[in-house]
């Protein structure tokens, strides 16, 4: 069973907006960080957003600050990526992962999260 599922995604044109979101799919999940990553065909995997469950800090890559923000709803155990002023070259499939282990690992280092989801397509096209 996939630990994290995201919802969310969708065909926008540019300029929209979307709300990704990403939840446990069973038993709720202890993490010390929650990191949003999306990979488009041709394309490295990017890491482009974090959260800290402790403090809630957060962290974006330059290709999404300023048009996304990230954010959690402790109550409903959930994590959100809100992407606004999308443009095509947004276009990817995003995952969320947990991270587990405090390993200390870069935010957009794929390697500090155990737990992924299966994703969600995100296309952005007039």
């Amino acid at each position: 069973q996939v630990p994290l599922v995201e919802s969310g995604g969708g065909l926008v044109q540019p300029g929209g907006s979307l709300r990704l979101s990403c939840a446990p799919s069973g038993s709720s999940l202890l993490y010390y960080a929650i990191g949003w990553f999306r990979h488009a065909p041709g394309k490295e995997r990017e890491g482009i957003s974090c959260i800290h469950s402790r403090d809630g800090s957060s962290y974006y890559a330059d290709s999404v600050k300023g048009r996304f923000t990230i954010s959690r709803d402790v109550a409903r155990d959930t994590v959100y990526l809100q992407m606004n002023s999308l443009e095509p070259e947004d276009t990817a499939a995003y995952y969320c992962a947990a991270e587990v282990s405090n390993n200390g690992a870069a935010y957009n280092n794929a390697l500090r999260y155990t737990y992924w989801g299966q994703g969600t397509q995100v296309t952005v096209s007039s």
